[in-house]
């Protein structure tokens, strides 16, 4: 089951959606049986396939399972952990993507808040929220939030996990929006050219 999702998740970064698709379905299949539908290793695979139908665009197949996954999470293991969090952020997402900013802002508050608690302050995945918290607030016209939570982000992931990391450079991504909308467009050309990022 581990194996078929991290297979999927791969051939998903390197854009075989068509290929990743049925290992991920397959995966929540054998979960569901091996672990029982309640499991956070059901979780997992639940997740996993929403965030597969969500690069192919399927925005109404991913949501019930987002939402069942965080059910999962919830009761299995509290509405404090990590698990829970990280399926927070990923409805947060989803709502975002949507264009409902006032429902994913309480989502990402919950998730930044565990995260801050159980994870600590500095750990990157507590960034990896800031930065897509920043990405709503920047959508919401709040740039200067939004710059602050980008900057932070970008900070930290450039320790962890490396200034060549996709998440890095989502974080200076945002961070360079934030700047633009805060007429620093100098200061945003010069941070996309020093990771690499196009020009907007």
């Amino acid at each position: 089951m581990r194996s078929l999702g991290r297979l999927a998740f791969l051939l998903r970064l390197q854009g075989d959606l068509a290929g990743a698709r049925p290992l991920a379905e397959r995966a929540l299949e054998i979960g569901e049986e091996a672990l029982g539908p309640e499991h956070p290793g059901t979780a997992a695979s639940l997740a996993n396939l929403a965030n597969q139908l969500l690069a192919q665009g399927d925005f109404l197949g991913a949501r019930p399972l987002h939402e069942r996954a965080l059910a999962i999470r919830e009761k299995m293991l509290g509405p404090e952990h990590p698990a829970t969090a990280g399926s927070l952020n990923d409805i947060a997402r989803l709502l975002q993507d949507q264009g409902n900013l006032a429902a994913a802002r309480p989502l990402y508050d919950r998730a930044l808040a565990i995260h801050e608690k159980v994870l600590g302050t500095e750990h990157m995945n507590t960034h990896r929220v800031r930065r897509n918290f920043a990405t709503l607030l920047l959508a919401s016209g709040n740039a200067s939030q939004a710059l602050a939570l980008g900057e932070a982000a970008l900070a930290a992931h450039q320790k962890v996990p490396g200034p060549t990391h996709p998440w890095t450079k989502d974080s200076a991504r945002v961070t360079a929006d934030a700047l633009v909308a805060l007429n620093r467009g100098e200061e945003a050309a010069a941070l996309r050219e020093r990771f690499g990022l196009a020009t907007q």
